[in-house]
This record gives C-alpha cells, structure tokens and sequence, in this order.
C-alpha cells in the first residue's frame, strides 16, 4: 500500500481471461498448453490454464499507479499474442466466443479440472460456459476488512458491470444481451451476488458449501465479490474481458476508489444496505442485458433510473478515494472516451451491422486486444511507485 494525504491506497491487481481462436477459422481452439508452454519462460506465474484449453489467463502484479498497470497488461497481452502467433492463432478478449466451435471444447488436464467437469458434467459438456472475465484485486486487505468492503459494494456492482460488458455475440448467435456471459456463468453454483457475511458467517457458509458438495473447494466461490483464499485481497468478478485495454484500467481505477471510500466508512461504522436479493439479481440481469445505456435498476430502492444516473452516481460516490489515489482526472477522462466510444457489446455489434460477418468482428477485436503499446501510458496518471507482490492473484 502507499500513502496519500492521511488515507492509505491499496495495490490493484488485474486477471484477464482471453480465448485462443484459429487464425483459420476464428473459432476457438484447444491451444492453451502450447501457448502457456511458449510464453511462461517470459512471464512465468504470469501466466496460466485456464479451465478449457482454448482459454489463457494473465495476471499483473500488485500496483499502486494506474499508468504502470496499464503498461504490464499492455506487456503481458503483446507477449501472449506472440506465443499464439507461433501456435497459429489469435488472442481475443469477448466474454463469450464469436465463431463456434466445431467441436467439444476440451478441458484443461489437471485433477482438480477433471473432478469439477465430472461433477458440474451438465454444465461442462455443451461447452456453453466457455467465458472470459477480468477479475480485479485490491488489498492488501484481510478477512475481516475484504468481507466489509463486500458488503458494502453490492449495490454498486451492477454499475461496474453494465459499464465492462462485451458478449453480445455467443458462439454464431446475437443473443440480445450486452452481456451474456453472466448468463452463462450464473450456471455454475455461487455465480451470485455475495451475502451479507461478517468473518464468522463467511467460515461457516463457506465450510457448508464444501461439506455440502454444491462446492469442490472454497476456490469455487465464485461470488461477485469475494475474499481470496490464497492472497490479502478482495476480488470483484463481475466484469467480462474488455479488447479496450483503457476499459481495463477504467475498472481497476473505479474499483480502487470506491473500495477506498467505502473502507473509510466501515471505519466510521456505517452499516451495509440491506437490499433484498432478488432486487439485486435484477439489477445484475438488467446490467447484462442493456449494459451502460438504457435503464438501468437502483438495486437500494428498486426504482428505474437511467443507467448513466446511476454511472455518475457511482462516479461521486467513489470520488474521495479516487481522489487520495490520484485517479480523478484519469477516471474522468476514461469514463468520458468510455461513454463515448460505447462499450465493447455496442462496439461489436455496429461491426457485425456493418459488416455481417463473424470473422469481422473476431478480426476487429482481437487487433483492439493487442493494439495498445506496453510503454504507453494514460494522461492525467498518478506518478505513484509500483509495489510488487506475490504476482499470483487467486483464481477460480
């Protein structure tokens, strides 16, 4: 952590999951082993399986500026492309895949991916649960800090996802959602809004999941918000993989800042929102469906609100801890260009109007992945130190 004005400033951490599609075909193909085998030399944990074969995921190092983090995910994405050029494919970041498949989507080989495709079969075998996210970590925070955090960010995680949607196309299909990978994620058991829970509700909630057997293993909560069982953090997973690196960053900075704030009033003792469940599944069903236009649903009041009131709202409320940070002028910016260019749902789709073709939008997107040079840096960013962690963040 670094220290600015009286407030401490977390580190951010990014995981990207991206598909490997055939240079060929643009379809998704089981190549991750060769990929990981050619890029880990360079990056090493950096790198990893993800759990089918024609996923990759990478993961940053723990950072305090949101130049220097958007500077090693340009580095780690341009290092990765190249080892899937020399496997004769393409890296593309879309919460779900454009092209089908033409066949089963094999899973990674390990014992623990082998126990849950047997367990979760009904899930695993139409392979429609082959999605791409981007997790975000802040901390270090422990238990008692994250789980506070949690509670107190529900009502803002809609926002943050309508704001990073990009799967309106699955597989050949439009499917009418900006993002449907959340549709196709919620399969899985715990892909939900996080209960309220303080350290001792989350031991006993988690151990049950486990005894159970809804859960494998505590690594298997896959809930919007969550503690890591690994590493100090909190990790939000609640947003789909973006091609726009500045829509990455754009997250990270927003995550940051709002956890910052919302530390700061679990210090002071507010309580949480006690929303009622099925209002704040609404709210992440209506975010997937529209994304950051439309209208969108206050999850505290169950009222319609236009999704960019509630966009600006988010933006205030995270404005002190964007501030301590230095990120004001930077999240102002992004969200502008952001709002602007549209998201990576709407951009995909004005490709696939235009131009009709699947191959299009797969070219398109993955040249958008990797067209972002490692040394450049967003305006208006703090000139913080980089802090260097584990390198590892927790994933599922």
């Amino acid at each position: 952590m670094g220290a600015a004005g009286g407030w401490v400033v977390p580190t951010m951490g990014v995981e990207e999951e991206f598909f490997l599609v055939d240079r060929r075909t643009r379809a998704p193909v089981p190549r991750g082993p060769q990929v990981i085998a050619q890029a880990a030399p360079l990056l090493g944990e950096q790198i990893q399986a993800e759990f089918y074969r024609c996923m990759v995921e990478i993961c940053t190092q723990p950072m305090l500026s949101c130049a220097d983090l958007r500077a090693e995910l340009a580095g780690l994405r341009a290092t990765v492309a190249d080892a899937a050029r020399d496997a004769g494919c393409l890296l593309l970041a879309s919460g779900t895949p454009v092209v089908p498949s033409p066949g089963p989507v094999p899973v990674t080989d390990t014992p623990r991916y082998r126990r849950m495709e047997s367990r979760y079969r009904v899930v695993v075998d139409d392979g429609a649960s082959t999605t791409c996210g981007c997790h975000v970590h802040i901390g270090p925070l422990d238990r008692p800090q994250a789980l506070a955090v949690a509670n107190q960010l529900r009502p803002w995680l809609p926002v943050l996802q309508a704001l990073a949607v990009n799967s309106p196309l699955s597989s050949g299909h439009e499917t009418g959602f900006a993002g449907w990978r959340a549709v196709q994620m919620a399969r899985w058991p715990t892909v939900e809004p996080a209960p309220l829970l303080d350290t001792a509700g989350y031991e006993a909630t988690a151990d049950a999941l486990v005894a159970s057997g809804t859960l494998l293993d505590r690594r298997m909560i896959y809930w919007y918000a969550r503690p890591s069982e690994h590493v100090p953090t909190l990790e939000i997973r609640i947003a789909d993989v973006n091609a726009d690196l500045d829509c990455t960053v754009l997250l990270a900075a927003l995550v940051r800042g709002l956890c910052m704030t919302l530390l700061a009033e679990v210090g002071e003792g507010r309580p949480p929102p006690r929303i009622p469940p099925g209002r704040l599944r609404a709210a992440h069903w209506r975010a997937a469906l529209l994304g950051p236009t439309g209208t969108g649903l206050d999850p505290v009041t169950g009222t319609e609100v236009p999704m960019r009131e509630l966009i600006d709202r988010l933006l205030a409320r995270a404005e002190p801890g964007l501030t301590a940070a230095g990120d004001t002028a930077l999240a102002h910016r992004l969200l502008d260009r952001h709002l602007v260019l549209g998201s990576g749902a709407h951009r995909q789709r004005v490709r696939y109007r235009r131009s009709g073709s699947l191959r299009d939008v797969v070219d398109h997107m993955t040249a958008l992945t990797t067209s972002a040079s490692p040394g450049a840096q967003p305006a208006d960013t703090a000139g913080t130190a980089v802090h260097r962690g584990t390198g590892r963040h927790d994933t599922g």
